[in-house]
């Protein structure tokens, strides 16, 4: 295990500056066009097409990767991020911003794929839950890093964005100079939306609805923190609470779907996160110390709805859908991202800077009555739940195979499928009871 941490030092780095790069430009751009008294649902959608160009670049990325390699592409992508980063400052129009908005969803999305890929190149057997941890680890306390970063310069200026600009900059250079040879990307299958929804109703709509509040939040949070008064350093407190917030309830969240019905975790989580949504809606004008309790608590809770989702459907599939899965879940949540932003945005124009809270209790809301009384997937009366996964739909992007549940995978497609012999089969058995039930089949 240390060799193989050794091996991806320089990757880790990378990835330590890329996200602490990105998680910080995210923030400070609702802020900056809060700054420049845009409204909330024009900010809404300028952001919102970071959603979009990352949703493409899951499904178009991969093939630049294919024909040049990971080095390669990774230099091209963080190049024209860093690139276009730069070019924000120069001119704030909505044009402009939401098209290197786009612009930089799919390059983000390629980096993550480059990542991700080598790193679940590195996993076996006996390292992949491991190596998965702290990858999660090191994605968390970037993603806090870059929140912190919001308070060295005035967002107003253009020295926040070449900070940026940097981080993406010298995150090529650690992968850039390794030796470690690139792995190859290989073809997965797919799932359909439909196909995902007819399987695992609650598990797709779990995924959308993840996909809603938390791009709902870090597109529109620091618009709501901006709206209501507070300073540089108070909105980067309250950025980094839900990061951490995620890092804390993750392990005991985990450990409650594997010793209770996940469906029933995700019911109960979905009602505390509505309430931390309403409780921090009527008490952000108040008290800044209970408006970061609360909003963590909400963020902290609402992190987990996807990783609950993704156990809840692959307890319904077999081993070799995972990666299919995986993909399909990562496709419902980026749907979801592409709407949270203009929903919150719009309840933000009707009813102020806490109509960021409301909306998000509502989508709350309407998971629960579905939970409540929409369609499910029977499942037999006794199943074998995989082992929970801590993850971040972010960083789900191209983990399939490192995710420790793909162990089981692995182990069955090396084996032959045991077919007995005839002469082995006991003569009363061979005729079958065609008037009897068949047996549920045991997933």
């Amino acid at each position: 295990m240390q060799r193989t941490a050794l091996t991806l030092s320089s990757l880790i780095t990378s990835i330590i500056l890329l996200i602490s790069g990105n998680a910080f430009l995210m923030t400070l751009l609702g802020l900056r066009l809060s700054m420049e008294e845009f409204s909330a649902s024009l900010i809404g959608w300028i952001l919102v097409f970071y959603s979009l160009g990352f949703v493409a670049g899951t499904l178009w990325a991969g093939r630049i990767i294919e024909k040049v390699g990971h080095i390669r592409a990774f230099a091209v992508f963080a190049a024209i991020l860093s690139a276009s980063i730069l070019v924000y400052p120069m001119a704030v129009q909505a044009e402009l911003w939401g098209l290197l908005r786009a612009l930089g969803g799919f390059v983000m999305a390629g980096l993550m794929i480059v990542m991700e890929s080598w790193f679940s190149s590195k996993a076996d057997n006996r390292n992949r839950a491991t190596l998965f941890a702290v990858y999660q680890l090191v994605f968390f306390l970037s993603t806090a890093g870059g929140q912190v970063l919001i308070r060295v310069s005035d967002p107003g200026g253009f020295i926040p964005f070449s900070l940026a600009a940097i981080l993406i900059a010298l995150a090529l250079v650690p992968l850039s100079l390794t030796r470690e040879a690139s792995p190859t990307i290989a073809q997965s299958e797919r799932m359909s939306l439909r196909k995902l929804y007819k399987a695992s109703p609650q598990g797709a709509l779990g995924a959308l609805v993840a996909g809603l509040l938390i791009s709902a939040f870090y597109a529109m949070g620091p618009v709501f923190a901006n709206r209501i008064g507070l300073d540089i350093k108070q909105l980067s407190n309250f950025m980094a609470a839900s990061i951490i917030a995620a890092m804390i309830l993750a392990w005991p969240v985990g450990r409650l779907c594997d010793r209770y019905d996940r469906h029933q975790v995700m019911l109960v989580a979905s009602c505390v996160a509505a309430i931390c949504s309403l409780a921090a809606a009527l008490v952000g004008d108040f008290n800044m110390t209970l408006l970061v309790i609360f909003v963590g608590l909400y963020m902290g809770i609402t992190a987990t709805l996807y990783p609950i989702a993704v156990a809840i459907t692959n307890d319904l599939m077999e081993s070799h859908q995972i990666t299919a899965t995986s993909t399909a879940l990562l496709l419902s949540y980026g749907v979801g991202s592409c709407i949270g932003a203009p929903l919150s945005a719009l309840f933000m124009e009707l009813l102020g800077p806490r109509g960021l809270f409301i909306s998000n209790a509502l989508i709350l809301g309407g998971l629960i009555l579905f939970m409540l009384f929409g369609p499910s997937r029977k499942r037999p009366a006794v199943v074998d739940q995989q082992q929970f996964i801590t993850l971040s739909p972010e960083a789900a992007l191209g983990l399939a195979e490192l995710d420790p549940r793909y162990t089981e995978f692995e182990e069955n497609t090396d084996q032959e499928p045991h077919k007995p012999e005839p002469d082995a089969v006991p003569k009363d058995t061979r005729e079958e009871d065609l008037s009897a039930e068949p047996l549920p089949r045991q997933l």
